[in-house]
């Protein structure tokens, strides 16, 4: 059966942010108009590209404009020999709603460890730099363009309402390009991209700074929260070993920054309810003066999940509970 859960408001479900951690600036290659620089593979020109760990960047920031689609194969895979090819008809058809990016999971270890690829062919979306599961398997093609349609309705719910232009289509021949014709978004206020183009270079600190400020001139700014608790998570995972973090919090479970860091390590990987159990055990076994680092991270990695998901309600009751 098809698996597609319409995430919260702008795409603010936790995520695996792990891959991100570390991650080298984007130096990949860009055309002149802005898509990406990535080899073409086959099926419709200016649409299907083939994504590697080096380059995927591109297609992040691509899917601020157009929805992606990410099928993740291997040549030995005979499900992802029927699938590909009905993926690649239908973003055809669809005429630049989407991008359809292949990645070889023999080849990139990486993104087939971000998309939690357990078997192939998997595809997912991503839709304003946050990846969505789709499903596993070979679906038929009816499916297969239920599933698109949703894409589409989330798209357009989070503002990423443009369109790639095929490269037969486009008028000087360049792919990628947006079609004239349909409303594109609206650009980020100055603040916001400033903080984006500091993560696309890996410079989480300046993000953070880029954030405040957008605080700073409107505290409402919910948007700018968000991504402040976000980079914020990535900048305090910058470096660490993840197998060091976890031996840490076994070591002591008293150790407050070790019990802190192996919070944000769980949720960076999509182990949402591991994280917000271990902070409020914690944050129960606490006295009263020492509870405040703990309350503030819990409330930082709520935003990170965004307040209405019920996994966030649940902790934030739980957290009253022990506070009242």
């Amino acid at each position: 059966m098809t698996d597609v859960t319409p995430p919260a408001a702008h795409l603010r479900g936790a995520v695996d942010l792990s891959s991100l951690v570390n991650r080298p600036s984007n130096t990949a290659a860009s055309t002149g108009d802005g898509a990406p620089g990535a080899a073409q593979t086959g099926g419709q020109p200016g649409l299907v590209f083939d994504g590697t760990d080096s380059n995927f960047a591109q297609f992040l920031d691509l899917s601020a404009n157009v929805p992606v689609i990410v099928d993740l194969w291997a040549e030995w895979c005979a499900p992802c020999k029927q699938l590909s090819p009905v993926l690649e008809k239908l973003v055809g058809e669809y005429a630049g709603r989407f991008v359809l990016v292949k990645v070889d999971v023999d080849a990139n270890p990486q993104l087939t460890q971000a998309f939690q690829a357990q078997s192939i062919p998997t595809v997912a979306a991503i839709i304003a730099g946050r990846p969505m599961a789709l499903f596993q398997g070979a679906l038929p093609e009816a499916q297969v363009r239920d599933v698109f349609e949703q894409v589409l309705q989330i798209a357009e719910q989070n503002g990423v309402t443009g369109r790639a232009q095929p490269a037969e289509d486009a008028g000087d021949g360049q792919p990628g390009e947006p079609d004239e014709g349909e409303p594109q978004p609206e650009p980020l206020p100055p603040h916001h991209q400033e903080a984006y183009d500091a993560i696309e270079r890996g410079d989480f600190p300046a993000a953070i700074a880029a954030y405040r400020k957008a605080i700073a001139q409107n505290p409402r700014d919910d948007l700018a929260v968000a991504g402040l608790a976000q980079v914020s998570l990535l900048d305090r995972l910058q470096g660490k070993d993840p197998d060091a973090i976890r031996a840490a919090a076994a070591a002591d479970p008293t150790a407050l920054d070790a019990q802190l860091d192996v919070a944000d390590l769980d949720l960076s990987g999509g182990h949402v309810e591991d994280a917000f159990g271990r902070l409020l055990d914690l944050f129960a076994r606490l006295g009263a003066a020492d509870r405040d680092p703990v309350r503030q991270r819990l409330l930082e990695l709520f935003e990170v999940v965004g307040s209405d998901d019920p996994r966030v309600n649940a902790a934030r009751a739980r957290l009253a509970a022990l506070l009242y």
